[in-house]
């Protein structure tokens, strides 16, 4: 497995990827509004944004990308990785990456957990500042944690 940056004829199999994780993980913590909410904020156009500002970065296997991850200043904006593909230290490795990008210019990194992620970014050594929360249509709430780690 290898972690390189995003590229412009990445960005379709980056959607399949972020979609399919969404799709499968999310509906076990959010209703369907939230699940929804995701997929149409993880558009075409969002990723090619991403990819631009040359902080986004694909996990390959097999030379199929399994896996992405994103930052903007401090904060980390995006990690995913195929559900298959989850528990096998994907997302440890990305998440290094980014960390350590982060860490060339800054002394702590902050990012929006979901609730499906919350306990692993706990392990990585991350702390709760504060819960954000999110008002969506048909009166649903998207909450999540907002963490921070020092470098």
């Amino acid at each position: 497995m290898e972690y390189i940056a995003a590229a412009i004829d990445m960005a379709d199999a980056i959607r399949f990827v972020l979609h399919t994780t969404i799709r499968t993980v999310y509906p076990r913590f959010y209703p369907q509004e939230v699940v929804d909410f995701f997929c149409a904020h993880h558009s075409r156009e969002h990723i090619l944004e991403g990819i631009a500002s040359g902080n986004m970065g694909v996990l390959i296997d097999g030379g199929e990308i399994i896996g992405t991850g994103c930052f903007h200043g401090n904060q980390i904006t995006g990690v995913y990785v195929l559900p298959e593909y989850q528990n096998r230290g994907c997302g440890t490795m990305i998440m290094d990456y980014l960390e350590k990008k982060i860490a060339e210019n800054y002394c702590t990194v902050e990012l929006d957990a979901s609730l499906a992620a919350v306990f692993l970014y706990e392990h990585r050594g991350y702390r709760t500042i504060g819960h954000g929360k999110y008002d969506l249509e048909n009166g649903v709430q998207l909450v999540y944690e907002k963490m921070e780690k020092k470098l």
